[in-house]
């Protein structure tokens, strides 16, 4: 069975977001872990593990890849690991 556009779009998004470099503390204010990914402005999650904080990211990474996409706007190539040390 062929794969539909939008399947096919979300397999690379998937494949594209593990590329991102994910930054994770712990946030006193918020008593929850926090996590970002620094390439994609605003895209921050958290949840009460840093696991949690982890997983819920990739979400809202997907979700900032829509709207971007919706608006129009540049979705950022992933910075080599090798740029951050």
């Amino acid at each position: 069975m062929e794969m539909t556009f939008m399947e096919n779009l979300v397999l690379e998004d998937q494949a594209l977001i593990q590329q991102y470099k994910i930054v994770t503390a712990w946030s006193d204010s918020d008593h929850a872990y926090t996590a970002e990914m620094p390439e994609l402005p605003g895209c921050m999650s958290d949840g009460p593990t840093e696991t949690e904080a982890r997983q819920n990211i990739q979400l809202i990474a997907q979700e900032w890849l829509d709207t971007a996409r919706l608006l129009g706007r540049p979705i950022p190539q992933p910075v080599r690991a090798e740029a951050y040390a």
